[in-house]
């Protein structure tokens, strides 16, 4: 699981930093989460291929979260793609998006999907054989969701020295792998666990956008890999937390310690602030494993 953070800092973009976006990739999946203004000329930078980008998830629709979207559909456009785009966001998504594509005349040449979130309960949105999204509500000045991404449980791992002990015909090695239980060439029901080993622990990861200190979300992301949560104040600054609907480093290093994470990622800073350290410092007063994210950072799972 690789997490690449293409903007990460609050409200107005700066020439050294940028909004909101940042990209997952997880089992074989590309997701783009959030996206800002100057998201393409970010992806661009870290050599993510458009291209096998075929989902994005929009937390709210605040300007330094989703005013990128436009243009990157407009880019697709231009570069002649054919494959499906799949949009998740909150209901007025498709509304915002189809006005500018008609007012422009820049209807697209691929098909593209919304899937309008309105729900105030966390929701499945997304799943297939291998990775499942789930909705974290969150409370903002408007609606706003998070996204958990999970890896679903892989196959087992057959130890395949055992299985030829045992003399288990090369035909059920899958069946193996799978779980069950296989009578070998001489009758024998041999058991599971005799010759496959656990497989790898599936990881997950959750993105906590815009949002006042939430406790009742932490059952949702309870013992995920990684979490990011916006840290747009320090401690000093809590007083504004209410009135602007976000959070503090650290209560974001609360939701942490309290899911059981990983790993804690902070973002969201608000630009009054010059030295970054300083939300690390406070997190890890309640949660030790405290990362920050940057502009261009990767984190590798």
């Amino acid at each position: 699981m690789k997490l690449t953070i293409l903007g990460c800092y609050s409200a107005t973009p700066r020439f050294d930093n940028n909004p909101t976006s940042q990209v997952l990739e997880i089992n074989n999946h590309i997701f783009l989460i959030d996206c800002g203004e100057g998201t393409q000329v970010q992806l661009r930078q870290q050599k993510i291929k458009f291209a096998r980008i075929k989902h994005i998830f929009i937390s709210h629709l605040h300007g330094d979260h989703y005013f990128g979207l436009i243009g990157l559909i407009s880019t697709f456009r231009l570069l002649k793609r054919e494959t499906d785009l799949h949009i998740y966001g909150p209901k007025g998504i498709k509304e915002v998006i189809t006005l500018q594509l008609k007012l422009s005349d820049s209807w697209t040449n691929y098909n593209l999907y919304f899937h309008e979130l309105e729900s105030s309960q966390s929701e499945l949105i997304f799943e297939d054989e291998k990775v499942e999204v789930r909705t974290i509500p969150l409370k903002h000045r408007i609606y706003a969701n998070g996204y958990l991404f999970k890896e679903k449980p892989g196959e087992r791992t057959l130890d395949v020295e055992a299985a030829k002990i045992l003399n288990i015909n090369k035909a059920y090695y899958n069946k193996l792998k799978q779980g069950f239980d296989i009578e070998n060439e001489h009758g024998r029901l041999i058991s599971n666990e005799e010759v496959t080993f656990d497989p790898p622990t599936p990881k997950s990861y959750a993105f906590c956008s815009d949002t006042v200190y939430k406790p009742d979300i932490v059952p949702i992301v309870m013992n995920v890999t990684a979490i990011y949560h916006e840290s747009t104040f320090l401690d000093k600054h809590e007083h504004l937390c209410e009135p602007t609907k976000h959070s503090t480093a650290k209560q974001a290093a609360l939701i942490a310690r309290d899911a059981n994470a990983g790993t804690l990622i902070l973002g969201h800073y608000s630009t009054r602030y010059d030295d970054l350290n300083l939300f690390k410092i406070e997190a890890q007063r309640v949660f030790d494993n405290v990362e920050l994210a940057d502009d261009g950072k990767v984190f590798n799972f």
